[in-house]
């Protein structure tokens, strides 16, 4: 049975947005982006984001449909990355979801009365107090979530307070469990070489003008740092440094220690999950046995039929 689509997934930092350029020019691919940063307009460089020249000649969905102060639900994302699946499908192309995978449940969407009852709670008893909450109401999803990390925190519990489900029990049974995903895990096998990574590609946003994009957000006067897409690591940092919370080289380094600390949260994640195939993007030959692992599992029109296999 053909795949419904592949999963190239990762750490922050791995070298997922190379290796997708260099599939493309492989295989008929449309990249659906499955990072819920790259839906905020404006949000360029601090995100990563696919160039203009790049999306030209590589079809990628799901960015630039929102702006920052805008919501952008789990169930809205369901529904679009459902739909482009089948339409890409249907055009004889290879949808290909790139990055996590995470949230590809039918969530309910958000309650702000409610987030701003846990935002008090977070603030005035302490992350930590609510995560052992969370552990006593969904120790699944407590397990792969850090005690400081308010956002997931937050919504792992919406979630549980709104269903009187468990956040685990909903993404087992939601939209990434009907598909037939062909799932592999891109990261260095040297924690070291990731830090490097994560390093660097911090420098080349910098050098690029990330401290400008966050400048640029903040003069709009519409946004603060509790609205969802200012919580991005990286730009919540450089924001602190604005309001003056502290100066420019400690900003750097806190968003330095938190993009390490998210990608050491998304290893623990993805390590739970059994049916990923890892891959090191530093050992020699790790893209052709990436090309020969499309071969052999895909079948339909866009199955890799040349190559080192």
């Amino acid at each position: 049975m053909a795949a419904d689509a592949v999963v190239l997934t990762g750490p922050t930092g791995a070298g997922k947005s190379e290796w997708a350029e260099r599939l493309a020019a492989d295989v008929p691919v449309e990249i659906v982006s499955v990072d819920s940063t790259l839906v905020y307009r404006g949000m360029d460089i601090g995100t990563a984001k696919p160039d203009a020249a790049l999306r030209a000649r590589i079809p990628h969905h799901l960015i630039d449909i929102r702006d920052p102060a805008e919501a952008y639900s789990a169930g809205e994302f369901v529904a679009d990355c459902t739909r482009l699946i089948a339409e890409i499908r249907a055009r004889g192309h290879l949808p290909y979801l790139h990055a996590m995978v995470d949230g590809m449940a039918n969530l309910p969407r958000g309650s702000p009365a409610l987030r701003r009852e846990i935002d008090e709670r977070g603030a005035k008893e302490g992350w930590p107090r609510l995560h052992a909450e969370l552990a006593r109401l969904d120790a699944e999803a407590a397990a792969r979530i850090h005690p400081n990390d308010p956002q997931r925190i937050q919504r792992a519990l919406e979630v549980c307070y709104l269903t009187g489900r468990r956040l685990s029990e909903l993404q087992r049974t939601g939209t990434a469990s009907r598909l037939r995903l062909l799932r592999i895990a891109l990261c260095p096998a040297d924690r070291a070489v990731l830090h490097r990574r994560i390093a660097e590609r911090l420098s080349r946003m910098m050098e690029r003008g990330f401290l400008a994009e966050v400048e640029s957000l903040r003069g709009r006067g519409d946004l603060t740092a509790r609205h969802p897409a200012l919580r991005a690591v990286g730009y919540r940092q450089l924001w602190a440094y604005l309001e003056g919370q502290y100066g420019l080289d400690e900003a750097r380094e806190r968003a330095l220690a938190a993009t390490r600390q998210l990608a050491k949260r998304q290893l623990t994640w993805l390590r739970a999950d059994r049916i990923l195939k890892w891959i090191d993007p530093g050992v020699a030959g790790a893209y052709d046995e990436l090309n020969c692992e499309l071969r052999r599992e895909l079948i339909g029109p866009w199955a890799p039929h040349q190559g080192p296999c």
